[in-house]
């Protein structure tokens, strides 16, 4: 059937696709292809195809799964605009049928019920041969409505393609080795093996990648999928979901690159539409790409038998990377186990294997071994998980640091990491004040005084890491030569300089003593006289800090008019500001109604605007001082103050 009845077969596809919603029955799909040319054939494109769709013959609707007994398919040039070059309406074949679950009911405890239906369409493409290729593609509605990974899966489509290369080209797809998996067991480890194998030799590698969704037409409670060419839009994935991550887990399902095995703990029951992509490359080019979509359904089964070594590395599928010495002690989580048996993986020999239950294995020498647990071997119910251990010893972080252990100093960081396999590549330092950093001689200036735990993680290209943490005590230096004072002349005053051992005075003029922290300062006349302090502490910090000292020629008291506690540091409480006066007997505040709502002998405290913890009114405060002055006679001050917000 040719371009002529492509507008009949869309209104086909239209109405015959239109259903009802909800009725949702699409678990997956997949394209292969097969090159048919012979090898003078030149001008004529020849391939033959097949396509796989995966139906949930439990929940999907009876109808929709009935009308998928014809497939209808679409053939696109590779330009752009896209042209429509032909169109395809095949019968299922006969080799389509129920897939067996592939799992023993006596080795689940309570084993779900599962019913998947592939139907296969087989047909030939022949087209003429051009210089860019075709695209191959059906579009579906809708999904499984129990997905949990796609957001609204009842109203999403399903689009699948496949390219078919043009001569000169002669490439026969990869096939997938294994069906894909229909029961997967929450919080169980699950390892598959997703590879596939190509006729042409290609080399392959894997990925997860987004599946496609088709554009929908709903028409009252109808939705039908249009028949476009590709590119088609990703479906949505919902929160905590990507194309990369589909299913999540402790650890999260991964798919190698090299290998195609999928492992991984599923952590959440569901059903998780997972898009596994296959590259095909030839001289060192990608020239083709196999999808297969399939929803992996992970559900609260309890498995009889368990194996399970765990995974502690961030290398693939690896158990650990011992890099201390060559001897390993492997822990067994398995469940359901009467009997265990281990093989280490030291090729050429049998004498590396063990029926303990947790043994401990010394390797002969450095190198990446297979690890096998096999638990019940022989029984009816085995279960069995390989793991990777990689031995290279020895592997040591350590680092040393130097430099004058002061604020605002730099502190000079050295990585003595001992690596005799593979010498450290990689650092990651925390300096424990928030800062990092990835040189491996950094140096790092600490602001503030205090102890700092410092950590180093060092990493080899061959895996191993290690972690070292030191102590690094910066002096809590903080030099201070006093608060800037007001005295009357004729009066001395006595510096109280803190933060080291060693003090120097600048200038000495009027001063007892430059070389002490706390010299006596007398002066005979007014002015203003500003002094530096130069600090060194025991340690050998060393720092400078000023202060001033104003010599007034008589004894004045100031309490201010107005004060605005509200928070903005400013004005925030009222109290008197003396110079040459020895002491206050006390300072009182009344409100408006006589009530005393302050009372201090203090010059440095003041009232904050508050009465028994509570906030007072806006208003006018009265304030009775009584002080007394440098003779030693009291005097007695009176006056009021606006509270203000």
């Amino acid at each position: 059937m040719k371009g002529k009845l492509i507008i009949g077969w869309i209104f086909f596809l239209m109405v015959s696709w239109a259903i009802p919603s909800g009725a949702t029955h699409i678990v997956g799909g997949e394209f292969q292809f097969v090159n048919l040319n012979s090898s003078g054939d030149q001008t004529t494109l020849r391939y033959r195809v097949t396509f796989s769709i995966y139906m949930d013959c439990i929940g999907g609707d009876p109808e929709a799964i009935r009308r998928e007994e014809i497939g209808i398919f679409f053939l696109y040039s590779n330009t752009f605009p896209r042209r429509l070059v032909d169109s395809f309406k095949i019968r299922r074949s006969g080799l389509s049928g129920i897939i067996p679950a592939g799992f023993s009911n006596n080795c689940i405890n309570n084993p779900p019920n599962t019913c998947l239906l592939r139907n296969i369409y087989e047909f030939d493409v022949i087209v003429p041969n051009n210089n860019t290729g075709y695209y191959l593609a059906t579009n579906n509605c809708c999904r499984n409505e129990a997905v949990m990974n796609i957001i609204n899966p009842n109203t999403t489509g399903a689009s699948y393609y496949v390219f078919l290369p043009a001569l000169p080209l002669r490439n026969n797809s990869a096939k997938f080795k294994n069906f894909p998996p229909q029961i997967i067991c929450v919080n169980n480890p699950f390892l598959y093996d997703h590879s596939a194998t190509d006729p042409d030799g290609d080399s392959l590698s894997y990925a997860f990648g987004p599946a496609f969704n088709a554009k929908i037409s709903t028409s009252g409670n109808q939705i039908s999928a249009e028949a476009t060419p590709p590119p088609y839009s990703p479906v949505s994935y919902g929160f905590l979901f990507s194309a990369q991550n589909p299913v999540g887990g402790n650890p999260p399902l991964k798919i190698n690159p090299q290998t195609g095995l999928i492992t991984g703990t599923p952590a959440v029951a569901g059903r998780f539409v997972v898009s596994v992509y296959c590259f095909e490359w030839r001289n060192s080019v990608i020239i083709d790409t196999i999808i297969r979509e399939f929803q992996f359904v992970v559900t609260p089964c309890s498995r009889a038998v368990v194996a399970n070594i765990p995974q502690y590395s961030e290398e693939f599928n690896t158990y650990i990377v011992q890099c201390r010495d060559f001897s390993v002690f492997f822990e067994n989580l398995s469940e359901g186990g009467f009997a265990y048996f281990w093989d280490f993986g030291v090729p050429g020999t049998d004498n590396d294997t063990s029926n303990e239950f947790q043994p401990t294995f010394t390797y002969p020498d450095t190198g990446i071994y297979e690890v096998k647990l096999v638990v019940n071997r022989g029984s009816t119910c085995p279960d069995s998980i390989t793991r990777f251990v990689r031995v290279f010893p020895t592997f040591v972080g350590d680092f040393t640091f130097s430099g004058l252990p002061c604020p605002d100093e730099p502190i000079f960081f050295r990585d003595s990491t001992l690596g005799t396999s593979a010498a450290a590549n990689s650092w990651f330092w925390d300096f424990g004040d928030g800062d990092t950093s990835h040189v491996r001689h950094p140096q790092h200036i600490y602001e503030e005084g205090q102890e700092y735990n410092v950590m180093l993680v060092s990493r080899n290209a061959l895996g191993c890491v290690d972690t070292v943490r030191r102590l690094v005590d910066i002096e809590r230096f903080v030099p201070f030569a006093g608060n800037d004072t007001i005295i009357v002349k004729g009066e001395s005053i006595n510096f109280n300089a803190t933060g080291g051992g060693i003090y120097t005075w600048t200038p000495a003029t009027f001063l007892s003593d430059s070389r002490v922290g706390n010299p006596i300062g007398f002066y005979p006349d007014t002015g203003t006289f500003a002094y530096n302090v130069y600090i060194q502490s025991p340690r050998g910090c060393e720092g400078d800090d000023s202060i001033s000292i104003r010599v007034v020629g008589q004894s004045s008291v100031f309490v201010p008019s107005a004060f605005s506690p509200n928070g903005d540091g400013k004005n925030e409480t009222l109290r008197p500001v003396g110079v040459g006066y020895r002491n206050i007997k006390f300072f009182r505040i009344f409100n408006r109604f006589g009530q005393q709502v302050f009372y201090t002998t203090k010059f440095n405290e003041g009232w904050d605007g508050r009465f028994s913890g509570v906030p007072q009114d806006i208003g006018t405060y009265y304030w009775v001082l009584s002080i007394t002055n440098r003779f030693g006679k009291d005097e007695i001050l009176k006056g009021d103050s606006i509270l203000i917000r």
